[in-house]
């Protein structure tokens, strides 16, 4: 009998290499990353009185100890150029009656490292919390947005001493305002009369060499995270039950993100629509220089996911919406990334032409589409087969599957200690004989 060495070692391969290919998409790590330092269940969460008030305009070098916490008391500005350094392990309340802010003004830095152990909390001072009990944060650099004036006025009825302390954008895509690590943002959004609604973590203008790694926005009124312009590296970020986006992208953001991971809860959402990730390059034209770089996102292992006990229900009565919404003047190239539950997976703006041209700004590459009620369409528009045929395309390696959460991540069901990797399913070994 005449053995053939070279089927035996790729049959003793293959099962490392299906393995490796399945890990690869979605959120990742050897370890389950989401253990110790992110909160699934903060509503249980009773934390101590505030032994120290923050208040006013901070015009010196500033630090915060885990010994103490601390009560923001209204609008609270990091200003004159100034570090606000924040220990591993600090809570940060936002006071509910005042819906007090943290703003980074531009020049300013936040030095808010926590630890895996030991992270940095922001969270409402009610006993009972809910969604946008609080403002949230501002972060504001001095990197390029597609604005009109190379500056721009963050316009969220701040009422700042001086409108300096709430311009954000300039040249310096490489600005460092920073470092935010291992923070947890807790019931941020508050809504306001003619702004409308605060975001957990809101990042104008802000530069590459900025640090923003493992941050958990929960239970947002508004958006959890907001990119207005600048040059972010995002990594590692987790939105859990936001009302309305989990991360939205506009003003010629130019972002990098990766293994990340957003939970859409059809009951916490908004009934006019929350997409998980909203593009867009503005929103008049006239408030924005065309000739200016619109809004391009660079993604790559994202978990984007519908948690619900009865997805087709919650389908079936308008609950559940799109994981990704494009529009006009926006790019993306998409990869390895995971949207399940969504309905559809993806909507286009009516206003992009489908086209060769536009089609190559919006890039889907092996890609794993899960239970989604339908895949990806422009707007209004129900007959999506030039989408279909586009993305469905060998090259791009998309895959299209109707798996059940249960059966395609590893434990979503234990907020406890909850982990949205994918599932490695049974692989079937193959013996060959001759």
């Amino acid at each position: 009998m005449k053995i053939n060495y070279y089927n035996i070692i790729f049959f003793l391969l293959f099962p490392f290499v299906c393995l490796f290919s399945q890990q690869e998409k979605g959120i990742y790590g050897n370890e389950n990353w989401l253990n110790i330092w992110t909160e699934f269940n903060s509503t249980d969460q009773q934390y101590p009185e505030p032994t120290q008030i923050i208040s006013g305009n901070i015009t010196k070098d500033t630090k915060l100890y885990k010994k103490e916490i601390y009560l923001l008391l209204g609008n609270v500005f990091i200003t004159d150029n100034v570090t606000l350094s924040i220990e591993p392990g600090t809570l940060i309340l936002g006071d509910f009656n005042t819906k007090a802010s943290l703003v980074i003004s531009n020049g300013a830095k936040i030095i808010a490292e926590g630890t895996l152990t030991d992270p940095i909390i922001f969270s409402s001072n009610r006993g009972i919390k809910k969604n946008g009990d609080w403002g949230g944060i501002f972060i504001l650099g001095n990197s390029p947005t597609n604005r009109l004036e190379e500056r721009s006025k963050l316009d969220y009825g701040l009422n700042p001493s001086s409108s300096e302390m709430i311009l954000y954008g300039g040249t310096d895509k490489e600005s460092n305002s920073g470092i935010l690590k291992y923070v947890r943002i807790e019931y941020a959004g508050k809504r306001t009369k003619n702004y409308g609604y605060f975001n957990g973590l809101t990042l104008a203008g802000v530069g590459s060499e900025t640090i923003l790694e493992n941050i958990m926005v929960s239970y947002c009124q508004g958006d959890s995270f907001s990119i207005l312009g600048g040059n972010t590296i995002l990594s590692q970020l987790v939105s859990f039950r936001s009302k309305r986006s989990d991360f939205k992208f506009n003003y010629g953001a130019q972002s990098f993100m990766t293994n990340s991971l957003a939970i859409k809860s059809p009951y916490y959402s908004s009934s006019d629509g929350a997409s998980s990730i909203y593009l867009a390059s503005y929103n008049n034209k006239e408030e924005v220089d065309l000739t200016k770089k619109g809004t391009n996102l660079e993604a790559e292992n994202l978990t984007l996911m519908v948690l619900s006990d009865n997805l087709d229900a919650d389908t079936n009565v308008g609950l559940v919406h799109e994981a990704m919404y494009v529009k006009e003047g926006a790019s993306f190239s998409m990869n390895k990334s995971i949207f399940s539950g969504f309905n559809p997976a993806v909507v286009l703006d009516n206003k992009i032409v489908i086209n060769n041209e536009n089609l190559n700004k919006m890039g889907f590459s092996k890609m794993y589409f899960n239970n989604c009620q339908g895949n990806i369409f422009t707007e209004n528009i129900s007959n999506n087969e030039d989408l279909e045929n586009w993305y469905g395309n060998n090259a791009f390696a998309n895959v299209y599957s109707r798996g059940l959460n249960s059966v395609t991540f590893i434990d979503v069901k234990k907020l406890d200690q909850p982990d949205f990797r994918l599932r490695i399913n049974n692989i079937i070994a193959i013996s060959f004989t001759e």
